[in-house]
C-alpha cells in the first residue's frame, strides 16, 4: 500500500511524507506541490500506519482549502471520517462544543458574525450618545479586536457577574473603557462569542485546566498545520500546545510567501522553528511544477534581496522557453490599451480568456483597465472586489456632481444623509410626499421646505447652500477643482479619513488622477455635463460576469491561485511597493508579495508600468521590484531612458535610507546628525506632528524636523 501512496512523488515529497515522529518543517516552495504532500502524509498515516483520522490534526487557513483537503483525502483513505481536517477557529469551535462547559456556558453558545457585532455596536452608540465624529464601527471593533489580544479580558468576563461588568462600564474612566467593558456585557448577556474569542477561550480553558489540555494533546496524536508562515502569535501557541505530548509536530510552509503581517502573521515563527523545538527535521521543496525556467529565474532573483528568509532558489521542473516581458510606457492608458493588445494575440492563439489574470497591488489601479476593456469589448470579470465606477465612494461622488448638474431624485436619496446630516426616513417620507403631491423633485421639496421646524435641527440648510454654491460657480470651475472643493465642504474625505478607510480614500484619488486626464484629453469640450455623460457609459453597461472573462484581482486575493498567462501591471513606486511602506521590514514584505505576483504564473509573465504624476504630486518611478530582476531573465520591450532610471534609482536608494533608519526610531536625548544643521540633541518626539524636536548645537532654538528626514544618529545622551 505504501508504494501507492508514494508513487509519483519526488524525493523531498517522499521525506516529507514518510516522516512522521517529531518536529519535521517543510519548506515548501510556490508551485511545489504541497498541498499533494500533506494529502499523501494524511493517507500515509492512516493508511500504511494504522493511525485513526480522528486522532489527527490538519490545519489549514481557509474553510475552501480544508474543503478541498478533505475531499482528495476522503478518496484516498476510502472512510468519510476524516478527523480534524479545519481552520483554527474551525477546530476552536470543535473544543468548545465540548468543553466550554468547564466555564458555565451552554454548549450552543452563540458565535457572532460581522452582522452581530454592528448590531451590538449600534445599540451601544445610541445608548451612549456617540457619533462618528469621534468614533467609527470600524475604528471600535479595531480597538476591541486590539485590546482582546494584549488583555486578560476573559477574567472579567469569566469571573464577575452581569452587574459587576455594568458597573465597570458605568464607572469606566474613559469612553473607549466604557465601550470596551459595555461590549463585554453584551456578549456576557447571550454568552455570545465572536471570531477573536473562539481561540482565546481555547487557550484560557488549556491554562487553567491542565485536564482538559492533557485530554486534547492525547487525543491529537499528528498535529499537521498548512500555511505555517502565516500564523498568528496565538495560532503559533495553540499549534506548540497541542503538539505537547506526543511531540509530532508537522509545518508546511514558505516565508518568501507571508503576505498577512497586518493579519498578525510573524515569518519568525517558521524561520526560527529549528531554535525553538528540539531536533527539528527540515525538509526543502523547491522543484517546481507550475511555471517556466524564465519565471522562476525572475522570482529568484527578486526575492534574493530579501535578508529575512531561508536561502532557497526554485527549481523547474517545466522546460517551456517563453521570455518575462516587461513595458514601461508612458499613460496608464497606454499601459491599458497594451495589455488588451497581448490579451487579444493570447485569446488569437486559441487560448481562453479565463486562462489570464491582472494582479494588482490596490483596487483602484484596475480603473484604467475597465475603461480600455470596455472600449476593446475584453470580457472581464473583478474578484474581491467591485468595478470601479460601481464602488460606493465613487458612486457618491459622482452623485454629489450630478447633483449640481441635475438634481436628480437617484443622486438626492443617495448623498443628502452622507455624511449623516440627520434626514432620516420620517424626513425623507415628508419629502417624498410632498414631492408628489407638488410634482418636484426631492431636492425642490427640500428645498422648499428648509424653514419647516421638521428641519431646523438637520444637516438640510449645510446641504442647500453646498448645492446652490456649486451651481452657481461649476460652470467656470475645472471638474476637478469642483471635485476636490466639493469633497472639503461635503464633509465626505473627512468622514473617510475619520473612518481609516485609506482603500476607499486610494480610490478617490485614482478618481481625480483619471479627472485630470480627462480634462487634458478633451480639451474645449470638458463640461460637466459632458463628463457624466462619459461616465455614464461604463456605469450603466451591463458588464455581466462571464465564464470565459480575464480575471482581475489583487495579489491577496490570488495567493494559492495559478493561470497560464498573467499580468502584473502597476509596478510604480507609490504603488507597488505602497507609499504606506514605512519600514524596511515591511519593504521586505511588499517584494514577498511581488514574489506571489510573479509565481502565479504557469506559461507567461508580463510586468508593466507607466509614467504620469500621482495626485499628490510624486512622479511614477518604475517599481524597484522591476530593478531588482537581473536583466538576464528579463526582455524589456523598450529600454528605460538614462535619465528616467537614474533619477528613479536615485528615489529607491534614498527611500531604502529612509526605510532603513525609520526601522530604528528614535528617542529623547538620541544625538543626531542633520546634513545641514549639523549635530543635535532630540529633546521631544511629537507623534501628531510626525516630527522630532530638535536642539542643534549650533543653533539657539529648537526646530521641528520632520520623519522624513534622515538623521543619522550618532549616539545618546544620559
Amino acid at each position: 500500500m505504501a508504494d501507492s501512496i508514494i508513487n509519483g512523488l519526488n524525493e523531498e515529497q517522499i521525506q516529507a511524507v514518510t516522516s512522521t515522529e517529531g518536529y519535521i518543517r517543510v519548506i515548501a516552495g510556490a508551485g511545489s506541490g504541497k498541498t499533494r504532500a500533506l494529502t499523501h502524509r494524511f493517507s500515509y498515516l492512516v493508511n500504511e500506519l494504522g493511525i485513526a483520522a480522528a486522532n489527527i490534526l490538519c490545519v489549514t487557513f481557509t474553510n475552501k482549502a480544508a474543503n478541498e483537503m478533505k475531499r482528495r483525502i476522503r478518496t484516498m483513505i476510502g472512510d468519510d471520517d476524516t478527523g480534524y481536517i479545519c481552520t483554527f477557529h474551525g477546530f476552536c469551535v470543535q473544543v468548545l462544543k465540548e468543553d466550554i462547559h468547564i466555564l458555565h456556558y451552554p454548549k450552543n453558545f452563540l458565535i457572532l458574525d460581522t452582522e452581530d457585532v454592528t448590531s451590538i455596536l449600534h445599540k451601544i452608540f445610541e445608548d451612549m450618545g456617540l457619533n462618528s465624529k469621534n468614533y467609527t464601527f470600524s475604528t471600535i471593533t479595531d480597538m476591541i479586536a486590539a485590546r482582546k489580544e494584549r488583555e486578560p479580558y476573559l477574567f472579567d468576563i469569566l469571573n464577575t457577574d452581569n452587574n459587576d461588568l455594568k458597573d465597570k462600564f458605568n464607572d469606566a474612566n474613559s469612553k473607549e473603557d466604557a465601550i470596551f467593558y459595555r461590549y463585554l456585557y453584551e456578549q456576557k448577556k447571550c454568552f455570545a462569542l465572536d471570531f477573536d474569542d473562539l481561540i482565546n477561550y481555547v487557550l484560557y480553558i488549556f491554562e487553567h485546566h491542565e485536564d482538559i489540555k492533557l485530554k486534547w494533546q492525547k487525543k491529537l496524536e499528528y498535529v499537521m498545520v498548512d500555511e505555517f508562515q502565516d500564523v498568528s502569535p496565538k495560532q503559533y501557541s495553540l499549534s506548540k500546545i497541542l503538539s505537547g505530548y506526543h511531540h509530532n509536530l508537522f509545518i508546511v510552509g514558505d516565508p518568501d510567501q507571508t503576505i498577512y503581517s497586518w493579519r498578525g502573521a510573524n515569518v519568525e515563527f517558521i524561520l526560527n522553528f529549528d531554535k525553538t523545538f528540539p531536533a527539528v527535521k527540515t525538509i526543502i521543496m523547491n522543484k517546481n511544477y507550475r511555471s517556466t525556467p524564465n519565471i522562476i529565474n525572475a522570482s529568484n532573483s527578486l526575492i534574493e534581496k530579501n535578508k529575512r528568509r531561508i536561502d532557497k532558489s526554485l527549481v523547474p521542473v517545466k522546460q517551456i522557453d517563453i521570455p518575462v516581458i516587461y513595458n514601461h510606457m508612458k499613460t496608464t492608458e497606454m499601459e491599458a490599451e497594451w495589455i488588451a493588445a497581448q490579451i487579444k494575440l493570447i485569446a488569437e492563439s486559441g487560448r481562453k480568456l479565463r486562462d489570464i489574470a491582472i494582479l494588482y497591488r490596490s483596487h483602484f489601479v484596475s480603473r484604467s483597465f475597465e475603461e480600455v476593456f470596455i472600449k476593446e469589448e475584453i470580457q472581464y470579470t473583478i474578484y474581491s472586489g467591485i468595478e470601479f465606477y460601481k464602488r460606493k465612494e465613487i458612486k457618491d461622488v459622482l452623485c454629489y456632481l450630478r447633483m449640481i448638474s441635475y438634481s436628480d431624485d437617484i443622486s438626492f436619496h443617495r448623498i443628502v444623509n452622507v455624511p449623516k446630516r440627520n434626514i432620516g426616513e420620517k424626513r425623507m417620507a415628508f419629502l417624498k410626499e410632498y414631492a408628489e403631491r407638488k410634482e418636484c423633485s426631492l431636492y425642490q421639496a427640500l428645498f422648499d421646505n428648509q424653514e419647516d421646524s421638521l428641519f431646523k435641527k438637520t444637516g438640510a440648510g449645510d446641504f442647500i447652500f453646498l448645492v446652490e454654491k456649486y451651481k452657481l460657480l461649476y460652470e467656470d470651475m475645472k471638474i476637478s477643482e469642483l471635485l476636490s472643493d466639493i469633497l472639503n465642504d461635503s464633509g465626505y474625505e473627512a468622514l473617510l479619513r475619520t473612518d481609516g478607510e485609506q482603500e476607499r480614500l486610494d480610490n478617490l484619488a485614482e478618481l481625480k488622477q483619471s479627472i485630470f486626464e480627462y480634462e487634458n484629453s478633451a480639451g474645449e469640450e470638458c463640461s460637466l455635463a459632458d463628463y457624466l455623460e462619459k461616465i455614464s457609459l461604463f456605469t450603466n453597461l451591463d458588464q455581466k460576469e462571464n465564464s470565459d472573462s480575464v480575471q482581475l484581482m489583487t495579489i491577496h486575493t490570488a495567493k494559492g491561485l495559478e493561470f497560464p498567462y498573467v499580468f502584473v501591471c502597476g509596478l510604480n513606486e507609490g504603488i507597488f511597493p505602497s507609499k504606506h511602506i514605512d519600514t524596511a521590514d515591511k519593504m521586505e514584505e511588499e517584494r514577498r508579495l511581488a514574489y506571489v505576483a510573479f509565481t502565479r504564473a504557469e506559461n507567461a509573465l508580463f510586468l508593466s508600468d507607466a509614467e504620469g504624476v500621482n495626485y499628490d504630486g510624486s512622479y511614477r518611478y518604475p517599481s524597484r521590484f522591476i530593478f531588482n530582476v537581473e536583466k538576464t531573465y528579463v526582455n524589456y520591450m523598450v529600454e528605460l531612458e538614462g535619465r528616467l532610471a537614474s533619477d528613479a534609482r536615485s528615489y529607491i536608494e534614498l527611500n531604502e535610507k529612509k526605510l532603513e533608519l525609520n526601522g530604528k526610531s528614535l528617542t529623547i536625548n538620541d544625538l543626531v546628525m542633520h546634513h545641514v544643521f549639523g549635530k543635535g540633541k532630540i529633546v521631544e518626539v511629537n507623534r501628531e506632528n510626525s516630527s522630532y524636536i530638535i536642539k542643534f548645537d549650533a543653533m539657539e532654538t529648537t526646530r521641528n524636523i520632520s520623519f522624513k528626514i534622515i538623521l543619522e544618529h550618532i549616539g545618546h545622551e544620559e
